[in-house]
């Protein structure tokens, strides 16, 4: 299988460009926010400790998230190519599991796809949309701290898959095609 991850900082182009790959090489995405959703909405086991966690404000552990996202992978890998992943991991210990969960399967991923913009970009791509959108969290301020939140946290995880050899830097600026073409020759496929 052929199994990526998605990353890139907000406002970036993470679902365009999953969209993209999906349609190309026939992928299954997993968006860790939308499996959590749901999982909440089915009324499961898991749905139910992570909506503990969640409706408190909390972030849910990472052997939670791996089992959620482990339940997923078994039920979708007998007609999926692969997986792209969006929204996860977002730390190395969360990289860790997702290796360690993978090669149990007999799996591993093959490209840490990293879309770079730089920051004036992101917030003038998220003001824009959050003007089309209403969306309430894309505004200055809380642009400014949700990208600082992203450097912070990420830049270990980047470094993470540098070293392994799998971290592929793509420049996320130009148009949706000419990135993907981008991506594409990165990712050999």
């Amino acid at each position: 299988m052929f199994n990526l991850v998605i990353f890139g900082a907000p406002g970036s182009g993470k679902g365009t460009q999953s969209e993209k790959l999906i349609d190309r090489y026939g992928l299954t995405h997993i968006s860790t926010g939308q499996v959590l959703r749901d999982e909440i909405a089915s009324g499961s086991e898991l749905g139910k400790v992570a909506d503990s966690y969640i409706s408190k404000g909390h972030l849910i552990p990472d052997d939670l998230m791996v089992k959620i996202l482990a339940d997923e992978i078994d039920r979708l890998t007998p007609s999926s190519k692969g997986f792209i992943f969006d929204g996860f991991p977002r730390t190395v210990a969360q990289a860790e599991e997702l290796a360690r969960m993978l090669a149990e399967r007999g799996e591993d991923i093959h490209s840490v796809i990293g879309l770079e913009v730089p920051d004036d970009e992101l917030m003038d791509r998220l003001v824009k949309r959050g003007a089309v959108s209403g969306r309430a969290d894309d505004n200055p301020e809380t642009i400014k701290n949700r990208l600082n939140v992203y450097h912070t946290t990420t830049s270990p995880l980047r470094d993470y898959y540098l070293a392994k050899g799998k971290y592929k830097s793509i420049h996320g600026l130009g148009s949706v095609d000419e990135i993907f073409d981008r991506i594409a020759s990165e990712i050999g496929e």
